[in-house]
């Protein structure tokens, strides 16, 4: 687990953060206000080195938990101008429009870096399990609703859905939104009907739960057919005569729909003997099996590899159309995040949901081990995320910034030291309890 929070550090915040920083230090650039430092992390500086014209100082500091980019400032005495030079060259020298500039840079290329990393996924095309689900018990939410396994979702509250990222994402905004989840659905035998999940029915379930919002509501991808793909030696399938290419139909009577059936039948059963009902080249056939017991979870096992891989859809678009899916994507996920963000305040969602750098790190290293796609899917919206927070109107972030300078255009002058020195006191003292709460959040989770 520690591995994969350096690895999500390295490989995800890191890199983020970084951008997030060089956002702020381009557009100051641009904008002819001199950078005294650019450092990566916070607190005391272990390593710095100077580089450029402007000798900026380029620096590693002690907490990996941000980062910051220091400009000359008449405000702080450690970053005040030296000489005449650099006067004209002091950020609140500058009108306003180019010090918020500056200061919405960061978010700014969080949101773009987002977009292009989605639109090259789609560029590319990736491969996603389909909309196809497969069997569910009849007391479960979905059934009730009219939904029937085999059958695919083709539309969500009228939006269309190809992927099941798709779909449970149109769910979980719904479940936000508090109204129904409205499914379009094509049958087995290709008619379309529909299906409604109640509002009431998705506000029992939270979202960002530890158990699936979609297992909840008793929704699972479709399985193939649990047809024999391995046999592993000295197992209670080799032992019982199994072989490549059988097709299980039932186990102790009850037919079997796919592999999941199968694997949760065996854990259930070790040490006692189960009937198998299978095909054999197209042949009837009875054997009977006894799984062994796991020394270490005390369930069955048989050694044996089903099919279980779900439906794959690919997913592509041309340059335009994966730039527009894109910042669709990104739109949706800012607006559902603020949504979540209000929940919390308001207490209709527990402030458990709240995630510190140990957790976002710790799901980047494993969306790392997923593959290429998923970590670069990953990177997106921890992006995204960072952009968001960053706007929060909070005083020590971006988005405080951005409110006071806001105020300075409606009001023709800037607000005074003193109340940006309380705002900031204020801000200073907010965002040390909500890293608080992150971070007890992080190690709960992780122990």
């Amino acid at each position: 687990m520690f591995s994969h929070i350096l690895i999500g550090f390295l490989l995800g915040l890191g890199p983020l953060i970084i951008v997030h920083e060089l956002g702020h230090y381009w557009v100051a650039r641009l904008c002819g206000v001199k950078v005294r430092r650019f450092s990566i992390g916070m607190g005391r500086v272990v390593w710095s080195r100077r580089f450029g014209a402007d000798q900026t100082e380029w620096a590693l500091s002690v907490l990996p938990l941000g980062g910051y980019v220091k400009l000359v400032d008449s405000r702080d005495p450690s970053t005040a101008p030296l000489d005449a030079s650099e006067e004209a060259r002091e950020f609140t020298r500058q009108n306003v429009w180019k010090r918020m500039a500056i200061i919405a840079a960061g978010p700014a290329i969080n949101f773009a870096l987002a977009i292009l990393l989605m639109a090259g996924l789609f560029m590319v095309g990736k491969e996603e399990p389909g909309t196809r689900l497969r069997a569910m018990q009849s007391d479960t939410p979905v059934y009730v609703a009219g939904v029937r396994g085999g059958d695919a979702v083709t539309e969500v509250n009228g939006k269309p859905v190809a992927a099941w990222s798709d779909m449970r994402w149109e769910i979980v905004r719904a479940a936000i939104d508090k109204r129904d989840a409205e499914l379009t659905l094509h049958g087995a035998g290709g008619r379309p009907y529909r299906a409604v999940i109640p509002a009431s029915t998705l506000a029992r379930f939270d979202p960002d739960g530890k158990t699936d919002v979609m297992e909840q509501l008793g929704m699972q991808m479709w399985r193939p057919r649990p047809s024999v793909e391995k046999v592993i030696p000295g197992g209670a399938a080799e032992r019982a005569g199994l072989r490549h290419g059988d097709l299980l139909t039932a186990i102790d009577g009850k037919p079997v729909n796919d592999g999941i059936d199968v694997i949760t039948t065996v854990r259930k059963a070790p040490g006692r003997t189960l009937q198998l009902d299978l095909l054999r080249e197209g042949q009837p056939l009875h054997l009977a099996i006894t799984p062994d017991r796991d020394p270490a979870r005390g369930e069955g096992v048989i050694k044996l590899l089903v099919a279980q891989m779900p439906e794959m859809v690919k997913l592509q678009a041309g340059p335009l159309q994966a730039v527009a899916k894109g910042a669709g994507r990104a739109w949706d996920g800012a607006v559902t995040t603020l949504k979540m963000i209000g929940k919390m305040l308001t207490g209709e969602v527990s402030l458990k949901n709240v995630s510190g750098p140990i957790t976002i790190a710790g799901v980047a290293g494993q969306a790392a081990d997923a593959g290429f796609a998923t970590y670069i899917e990953m990177l997106a919206f921890i992006s995204l995320s960072l952009g968001v927070m960053n706007l929060l109107p909070i005083p020590v972030l971006d988005g405080g910034q951005l409110l006071y300078y806001s105020l300075e255009v409606l009001t023709g002058r800037p607000l005074s030291a003193r109340v940006g020195e309380i705002a900031q006191l204020a801000g200073f003292g907010l965002m040390l309890m909500l890293m608080a709460l992150a971070v007890f959040n992080d190690l709960v989770r992780l122990l």
